[in-house]
């Protein structure tokens, strides 16, 4: 006969396992698309906090009032969502090249509806989004990101969080300087172009002024920017070669924050 029982310690420890994870699930790529069903998100946070129940030795949560219990809690959940936020961050870096390359072309003012967010977005950035949504599902990084959750369940134990704002600061600092870097190799091509073009057009303007170059430059910047972003399509998996890598780096200098 199976037995169900458990103490209070046990259920203490289950539910602090289930902030932290279900934190993760919340922001995390992948797992945080608006159009996956609450009820999927939370169903595989609370399976995968058992899973991590079972297999965890079980430390006592010491505390002496309720208060103290809430902010363990608190701690969890930051825990949880610093680690997801590092990998979230990275697929930004899609929307900023996508609005560069928009501006660019002249469809800044073109914005889609993104199911994924809810929120506005550029042509642009939505298509790189996507792509890099499908690299990380063809490459398996999902994976890679409930592994790392996991491990820092050893790393962190409960309630073994150390906030070090000195090394998540520095984390950020050097994020922002790989986040233009990778946003610019992304979409280098397009401004490469774009701006060869502008100085076509520009000589063209003073060698014959009674054509209508404003005109005809919009049309031929939105033909050539479409025309260099199929061209560049095998150049995406590179670029999301730099994304996961980026998104490795934050995810470890982040967890070495909070040891």
């Amino acid at each position: 006969m199976i037995d169900f029982t458990f103490t209070y310690a046990d259920l203490e420890f289950f539910l602090l396992i289930v902030v932290r994870v279900t934190c993760f699930i919340y922001i995390a790529p992948f797992f945080s698309l608006n159009n996956t069903p609450r009820r999927v998100r939370v169903g595989l946070g609370i399976l995968i906090s058992y899973l991590l129940f079972v297999s965890l030795d079980h430390n006592e949560v010491v505390y002496n009032t309720v208060g103290e219990y809430a902010i363990i809690v608190m701690k969890e959940a930051v825990v949880g969502l610093l680690i997801g936020w590092g990998a979230q961050l990275c697929t930004t870096v899609a929307a900023f090249a996508g609005n560069i390359s928009d501006m660019e072309v002249g469809l800044s003012m073109v914005n889609l509806m993104d199911p994924a967010t809810r929120q506005n977005a550029t042509f642009s950035g939505v298509y790189y989004q996507y792509m890099f949504t499908l690299f990380l599902i063809i490459s398996g990084m999902y994976q890679y990101l409930l592994r790392a959750l996991i491990d820092t369940f050893t790393l962190i134990p409960i309630n073994g969080a150390v906030f070090n704002m000195d090394s998540l600061l520095a984390s950020m600092i050097t994020f922002m300087s790989d986040y233009v870097m990778i946003g610019f190799r992304i979409c280098m091509p397009i401004f490469c172009v774009i701006l060869l073009l502008n100085c076509v057009l520009g000589v063209l303007a003073k060698v014959a002024p009674q054509m209508n170059m404003f005109a005809v430059g919009m049309q031929l910047k939105v033909l050539t920017g479409l025309s260099i972003m199929f061209l560049t399509v095998r150049m995406l998996p590179g670029a999301g070669d730099f994304i996961f890598q980026e998104m490795k780096t934050m995810i470890t200098a982040f967890v070495e924050g909070m040891i």
